[in-house]
């Protein structure tokens, strides 16, 4: 499915869509520029599971959870990582046994570790500087 998002509220508004489809396990892999609005849609992700925590970039941390939703979020960003076979340090198996939903930014990173029914979000900027072409593949029915 691609859809053309034309300000954060309508992206976040996509990622809420989508949150109501998810199930314990699911694995949201985004891909797109620094600044695409990766975030954003994270954002809308945790408001759809029913998060009221603020939501914010694991740039520096690797990875921030959520809890009190339908389902946990573990919100990950893969930039400062090498390699997959970095994940293991930050116990990517446990978030993953915990029945959550991880929103993994730049998935490309960890492409060849990530498994089963993952749901592809690449978000690329548009003909102006708010529009985002977010394309969203496999997992469920988009």
């Amino acid at each position: 499915m691609k859809v053309i998002s034309n300000s954060p509220a309508e992206t976040e508004e996509l990622g809420a869509q989508l949150a109501a489809r998810l199930a314990p396990g699911s694995i949201v892999a985004f891909t797109g520029d620094l600044g695409a609005g990766k975030t954003a849609f994270t954002r809308g992700l945790a408001r759809g599971l029913g998060v009221e925590e603020r939501v914010t970039s694991p740039t520096f941390t690797i990875v921030n959870e959520y809890e009190g939703g339908r389902l946990p979020l573990f919100h990950f960003d893969m930039y400062r990582l090498g390699s997959s076979e970095e994940l293991f340090d930050i116990g990517w198996e446990d978030y993953l046994a915990r029945g959550g939903v991880c929103a993994v930014e730049w998935s490309e990173i960890i492409d060849d570790a990530l498994e089963g029914d993952v749901i592809r979000v690449d978000i690329r900027r548009g003909d102006s500087d708010d529009q985002r072409v977010i394309t969203i593949t496999g997992g469920v029915d988009t």
